[in-house]
């Protein structure tokens, strides 16, 4: 009996399907293999006299946080203030608006300043490095680097792996300051608090495992915006026209692994 149009579309849709399914898990598998292969040259490479290069490191670490503490700050107070607002809203229907900073101190510390942060990272950081990886592959340079007798991991990767490692955590600790205290300033001003007594009710709610809790996140989502960013980049073709491509991929999948990790991450950590 010969297939109707209706099964060939069902076929051509499962096929596709597949092929993506393939492609995903072939990423994945690649994104492991680059983080295995970065810690080796970050451990053994100096005893192979290879070792990452500092310099790159530090200039990594200027762009990806130094530069970023501007925009960091800007919404990590705006997140704060939010958080405020919409606190003492909620809580004035029951007339606890008091307890408002209850909310602020976790929320802030376990859950907005580690997200917004790691996705302003993706944004900024991440698409820069699909991009310039891309770029180079399209100019043949990681083949000159091979040619050369230069590891294109040590030489690129572990160098942005490391300084997202370093830097994530810092803004999001960064940001964890600035939000609480631009919310502080918000609550004493709408529930006439002093910031002296707001700031011990901070320290009294928080602990060291609710800073650590958000911190711990933003070195995971270190490690998948420097991944993502190079296997996008890597994965490269045709000209401008492929980096482009691959670099709006790059901080589509980077803000979206980004959002399931944290998800996952509260779901074990609260069981």
């Amino acid at each position: 009996m010969p297939a109707t149009p209706a099964d060939n579309a069902v076929l051509r849709y499962l096929e596709r399907v597949g092929r993506l399914t393939l492609r995903g898990v072939e990423e994945v598998g690649k994104g492991a293999g680059l983080v295995v292969e970065s810690v080796y040259w970050l451990i053994l490479g100096p005893s192979q006299r290879q070792p990452v290069r500092m310099p790159s490191v530090f200039a990594q670490m200027m762009e990806i946080g130094i530069r970023a503490i501007p925009i960091v700050g800007v919404l990590g107070a705006t997140i704060g203030v939010m958080l405020a607002i919409q606190g003492i809203y909620s809580l004035s229907l029951f007339g606890a608006e008091s307890r408002v900073t209850f909310g602020i101190a976790l929320s802030m510390t376990r859950e907005f300043a580690p997200l917004i942060t790691g996705i302003l990272v993706a944004g900024r950081s991440g698409s820069a490095l699909a991009a310039r990886i891309g770029t180079m592959k399209i100019n043949q340079e990681i083949d000159a680097l091979h040619v050369m007798g230069i590891n294109p991991v040590r030489f690129l990767v572990v160098p942005a792996m490391l300084s997202c490692l370093i830097m994530v955590p810092s803004l999001t600790f960064f940001s964890d300051v600035v939000g609480l205290w631009a919310a502080g300033v918000y609550v004493g001003g709408a529930l006439d608090i002093s910031m002296a007594a707001y700031v011990t009710e901070v320290l009294d709610i928080l602990s060291a495992d609710d800073v650590m809790h958000g911190i711990g996140k933003s070195a995971i989502f270190a490690v998948l915006i420097a991944v993502i960013g190079v296997v996008n980049g890597a994965s490269v073709t045709g000209g401008a026209e492929g980096v482009g491509r691959v670099t709006t991929r790059a901080v589509v999948q980077s803000i979206a692994a980004i959002v399931v990790t944290d998800m996952v991450f509260a779901f074990v950590v609260t069981r």
